[in-house]
């Protein structure tokens, strides 16, 4: 099937979210429920929704679908799927259930693309044991896919972007330079080495770091996707009240991203994203401007940044380590809330 989904988008996967300073303005207007049951709302912007069922089950709930980050549709449901799927994996659930979202284009592609779509969701939701149980379709241009998904969680036991502490050590999952590379694929800089690293990362599930955080009591964690490792980052310290120190020389990248963002290949999300963190956030006069940037740069289906206690540091890094996850790094520290949230330094 020769399908380009690419040439239907100017913008795919997280780097199509509104800005975060935009998307905040929208939800202060929203009233919270009051509903002692809901668990985790909207008030801290956190990963998914938990809803209490009784004392030993809550629900966890999120969505998340957005255009092609890909040329080919199979791909595309796969990346899609496992960024949707995360969000339970950030708050230490396990994802069960799921629906498909889906804008699909009928007139513009043909109806093979759409099954080669849903066949890509499907296989990484078998592979995070989830059952597609239904979903829904719009005519739409540019397609967009994505999942509702429910998880499964004890009541006492959800990891929340609130539960960073003073002394917490900060280790990233993945790497991060999935915007930079998507975007040099489309300037014809990037080679097909790094285009394969950036699938591959997307395609993996984050399901290997939520059994570890499980396993080491972390509480305070989130996924990396639209708004960058900064811009999450400073989300984590505000609802924490906390603030978060990010060593950015010790950011593992993803093939030739800094080369890339060197070069001025820096995706126009990333200046949202600059635009949303910079009055709460220090940057050290000497920080690398490419290494700023790319702490901006929106990923699609992301790692983990969790927070962890320092005498289980080590621990979790050998485990990640252990788990195939060899790009795993403590990038940072958490401490008392200081003059600002967030402080970037080399």
């Amino acid at each position: 099937m020769n399908i380009d989904l690419l040439q239907m988008v100017e913008s795919g996967g997280c780097s199509a979210k509104i800005p975060a300073k935009q998307l905040e303005e929208i939800l202060r207007c929203l009233p919270l429920p009051d509903d002692p049951d809901i668990l985790v709302n909207i008030e801290t912007h956190d990963d998914a929704g938990v809803y209490r069922v009784n004392d030993e089950l809550a629900l966890v709930f999120t969505t998340d679908f957005f255009p092609p980050v890909c040329s080919d549709p199979y791909e595309f449901g796969q990346i899609a799927a496992a960024n949707a799927i995360s969000d339970v994996y950030a708050m230490g659930g396990k994802p069960v259930i799921a629906l498909n979202i889906m804008m699909f284009p009928a007139a513009k592609l043909p109806v093979d693309a759409y099954k080669e779509i849903l066949k890509g969701g499907v296989d990484i939701a078998f592979r995070a044991g989830v059952k597609i149980i239904g979903g829904h379709t719009i005519d739409d241009f540019p397609p967009k896919y994505g999942l509702a998904v429910v998880g499964y969680i004890h009541p006492q036991k959800i990891i929340t972007n609130a539960g960073a502490r003073s002394g917490d050590i900060l280790i990233l999952t993945k790497p991060v330079g999935t915007g930079v590379i998507l975007a040099g694929q489309r300037l014809g800089l990037t080679s097909e080495s790094d285009v394969s690293q950036v699938k591959a990362f997307m395609k993996l599930l984050n399901n290997s770091g939520a059994d570890i955080m499980n396993k080491y009591d972390v509480t305070g964690a989130t996924d990396i996707t639209g708004f960058g490792l900064a811009g999450h980052a400073l989300k984590m310290a505000r609802a924490s009240s906390v603030s978060i120190t990010l060593n950015l020389g010790r950011l593992p990248l993803i093939g030739s991203t800094y080369a890339l963002t060197d070069q001025g290949c820096i995706p126009g999300a990333a200046f949202r994203n600059l635009e949303y963190v910079e009055n709460e956030a220090h940057v050290e006069d000497d920080l690398d401007y490419n290494l700023k940037m790319i702490a901006y740069d929106a990923q699609t289906s992301g790692g983990l940044l969790m927070a962890v206690s320092p005498e289980k540091a080590d621990e979790v890094i050998s485990e990640l380590h252990n788990k195939g996850l060899d790009t795993s790094a403590k990038i940072g520290f958490v401490t008392e809330k200081q003059e600002k949230f967030l402080y970037l330094y080399k």
